[in-house]
C-alpha cells in the first residue's frame, strides 16, 4: 500500500507518552493493533492510525498524507520525555484473504480483514470502498477530516475510543458528548438513486441535510442532521434515502 507510512516509537517513555495523547488504550497494543485518533484539545480530528507494540518499540500505521502532521503533533509534545519518533521502512500490506503469516486482524470490524507491516507488499485487490460503505467505516481525508468529531463518525462502534482509560488530547470534549448530550448528526449508510461527488451538499425540502462521501454502488456514506433525514433527500441530481 503507497497510501500508507510507519511511524515508529521508541524509548523508555514511548508507551505513557502515546498513551497520555490519544483515545484509545494503547497497553492494548502488546496483544493486537489497536486503532485510535489524535485530537485537538477542542477535540476535533487530526489524524487516525492503528498502533502496533513490537516489544522494542510502538509502530504507528497512518494515511501517508496525514503522516507529518502526526509526526509534528508528536514531536511537539514530547518535551523532555525519552522518546525518539522516526519513519519506518516498513511497508503496510492488507487483505481479506487467508492471512499471511505474522497478519493482524483490523480492529475495527471482522470483515475489514487484515494489516501485515513487512518487507514486500502482500495486499489483495478488495474493494474497500466498498467494504467501509457497508460497514460505515470512515476514512481519512473523506470522511475524517479537521471538523469532524469522532463520536459523530462511529469511533465507539469501531473500537476507537476508551472511556475508562483516562486523560488524552480532547478527552473531556469527548466525554461530554458520550455522557451528556445526545449526539444529533452523524455518519451514516443511505442508499443513493444517480450519483455525485464526494463533498457534495445534501438537502431535505430545501434545507441543509448534510454532506454526501463515499459511493460504492446504490449506497453511500453521508453525514446527516438526524432531525433532516428524510427519505427523499437531494444530492445535486441524486435522490438519497436513510437505509
Amino acid at each position: 500500500m503507497t497510501d500508507r507510512t510507519l511511524i515508529r516509537l521508541t524509548g523508555t517513555d514511548a508507551r505513557d507518552f502515546l498513551q497520555g495523547l490519544v483515545t484509545n488504550d494503547i497497553t492494548k497494543a502488546a496483544q493486537g493493533l489497536v486503532y485510535a485518533a489524535l485530537l485537538t484539545p477542542q477535540g476535533k480530528f487530526i489524524a487516525d492510525f492503528f498502533g502496533h507494540d513490537t516489544g522494542d518499540g510502538l509502530l504507528i500505521d497512518v494515511a501517508t498524507t496525514h503522516a507529518p502532521t502526526l509526526a509534528q503533533r508528536l514531536t511537539m509534545y514530547r518535551l523532555r520525555a525519552d522518546v525518539q519518533i522516526e519513519e519506518s521502512p516498513l511497508i503496510v500490506s492488507r487483505g481479506t484473504g487467508t492471512p499471511p503469516e505474522g497478519a493482524l486482524q483490523d480492529p475495527r470490524h471482522p470483515d475489514m480483514g487484515w494489516r501485515l507491516y513487512g518487507d514486500t507488499d502482500l495486499s489483495d485487490d478488495t474493494d474497500w470502498d466498498a467494504l467501509r460503505v457497508a460497514h460505515v467505516i470512515p476514512e481519512t481525508g473523506i470522511e475524517l477530516t479537521p471538523d469532524t468529531y469522532i463520536l459523530e463518525a462511529g469511533f465507539e462502534r469501531l473500537n476507537g475510543i476508551d472511556f475508562r482509560k483516562g486523560c488524552y488530547v480532547g478527552q473531556e470534549i469527548a466525554a461530554r458528548m458520550k455522557h451528556k448530550t445526545e449526539l444529533k448528526k452523524g455518519l451514516v449508510q443511505v442508499a443513493i438513486t444517480g450519483t455525485a461527488s464526494v463533498g457534495t451538499d445534501i438537502t431535505a425540502n430545501g434545507k441543509a441535510a448534510g454532506t454526501l462521501y463515499t459511493q460504492s454502488g446504490n449506497h453511500a456514506l453521508a453525514h446527516l442532521r438526524f432531525d433532516r433525514a428524510t427519505d427523499d433527500m437531494q444530492a445535486d441530481s441524486a435522490v438519497l434515502r436513510r437505509s
